[in-house]
């Protein structure tokens, strides 16, 4: 699975040919969560309250890319790495 982003320990991926909702995974230590694209929601796993937080943070700020990148993806391309949270 292709790692398009690591801030603060946090890294953010995803596959190729995945499942809708468009969505990517956070790892964080042991922990992992999907979060949808569109809505930020988690929609399976879960991350720390603070892991959490700047996941989202990162995603707001980058969602449009993240949507470039789920298209990617979705025709076996190789995701665009996208600039960390800083």
């Amino acid at each position: 699975m292709p790692t398009i982003c690591q801030f603060f320990g946090i890294v953010i991926q995803m596959f190729w040919r995945e499942h809708a909702p468009p969505h990517f995974h956070a790892l964080y230590g042991e922990h992992e969560a999907l979060i949808e694209i569109r809505t930020l929601e988690v929609i399976g796993g879960k991350l720390p309250r603070r892991a959490l937080a700047l996941t989202v943070e990162w995603a707001i700020e980058h969602r449009q890319e993240l949507m470039e990148d789920w298209d990617l993806c979705q025709h076996k391309q190789h995701p665009r790495k996208i600039q960390p949270l800083e």
